[in-house]
């Protein structure tokens, strides 16, 4: 296989995960594929990227494989490479801090209200 026959595979593969697991299509047929595949096996495997990966390189990797030995590394360099692509293409999370409030960051704690305790113990 080709440096070029190799990047367009993965390059293949990368855009057909990608349609499936994060884009709504034309007239959301794919959000709708989405949703009408519900919370089982096949609703999962659409909303893991790594796991549709896989499966998407494997018809690719079937066809250009001569062997199963080399067809199972196919199989997996494509997915890898696919991962990459996603990887840098993909938004970076965004993270907020939370300022530091002091004491352990294991739970919040309040500080009793003394007047407020004073206020039930006149009544």
């Amino acid at each position: 296989m080709s440096p070029i026959t190799l990047l367009i595979a993965v390059c293949a593969i990368w855009r057909i995960t990608h349609l499936l697991y994060a884009e709504d299509g034309p007239w959301d047929v794919l959000a709708r594929l989405r949703q009408w595949a519900g919370v089982g096996f096949w609703g999962q495997l659409l909303d893991c990227f790594y796991c549709l990966s896989l499966w998407c390189a494997l018809p690719v990797a079937l066809y250009y494989g001569a062997t199963w030995i080399e067809t199972g590394l196919y199989w997996f360099a494509f997915s890898g490479g696919a991962i990459i692509l996603e990887r840098l293409t993909a938004p970076k999370p965004v993270v907020y801090e939370m300022p530091f409030q002091g004491g352990n960051d294991v739970m919040l704690r309040q500080e009793p209200d003394t007047e407020r305790d004073e206020r039930r113990s006149a009544e």
